[in-house]
């Protein structure tokens, strides 16, 4: 993973070229922070676009994450953020994994230029093992950790999918509106809990579980969410 620090600019592009890249991709003057933080991110009510400070981050990585964040300020409204939920902090990580593909698609038709550049960042990321999958068994993946490292790292990265999962994985393409994007989040949610339910079950059959295993089991199901570490890589829309 990146270690975060100051970057060194004197043998880069210099950050107000890529300020300047960042609204003219845009069509507006973003407010643009750089301070240490894990990830890019776009707080799309006041406009600000924040950028990670990485250690031997390249212009390729940086160009790719503020394309990424500009389609957010493009394409991704506030009601994004108006939803009535019974369990809005679970479904937040699901919904930012399909949005992150229906504006990445949206930025790369509007600035085709961009798709090289997207391409050549997430490779990056990748071969720096940013998503840590080096040693990881990619079945033991939920299915929305799956989908998000499909679309960012692509097949290569060793992501397989059932039949079933790849009518997700489709329809997560095909998403156009934030309206899409919540109802597809729910459904992936509903299977996924609906899978969880089933080998919990069987697991119940074949095996004779002591009061502590059955426990260990009951938390697994309570915490049920996004894996932390895919969703670290995740942009976040903030509504400070």
């Amino acid at each position: 993973a990146y270690e975060i620090r100051p970057r060194d600019w004197s043998s880069d592009v210099c950050s107000s070229d890529l300020d300047l890249l960042a609204k003219l991709l845009a069509n507006e003057n973003l407010n643009i922070v750089r301070a240490p933080v894990s990830t890019a991110s776009m707080d799309i009510k006041s406009r600000t676009l924040t950028l990670p400070q990485w250690k031997d981050m390249s212009n390729s990585v940086e160009e790719m994450l503020i394309g990424h964040e500009v389609g957010h300020a493009l394409f991704t409204n506030e009601d994004y953020l108006k939803r009535d939920d019974d369990d809005p902090s679970i479904l937040n990580g699901y919904m930012n994994v399909i949005e992150d593909v229906r504006i990445e698609k949206k930025i790369k038709n509007k600035y085709p230029g961009l798709r090289s550049t997207f391409i050549q960042g997430y490779k990056e990321l990748v071969d720096r093992d940013f998503f840590e999958l080096e040693g990881r068994d990619m079945t033991s993946l939920m299915l929305i950790d799956r989908i998000n490292l499909y679309f960012k790292a692509g097949i290569n990265c060793g992501v397989r999918f059932t039949d079933a999962e790849m009518d997700f994985v489709r329809a997560a393409d095909r998403c156009d509106t934030i309206q899409e994007v919540y109802k597809l989040a729910k459904e992936v949610l509903e299977y996924s809990r609906n899978v969880l339910k089933e080998k919990k079950e069987k697991m119940s059959s074949d095996l004779v579980f002591t009061a502590e295993d059955l426990e260990d089991l009951e938390e697994v199901s309570d915490d049920f969410e996004i894996d932390n570490r895919s969703e670290e890589h995740t942009s976040e829309l903030q509504s400070r």
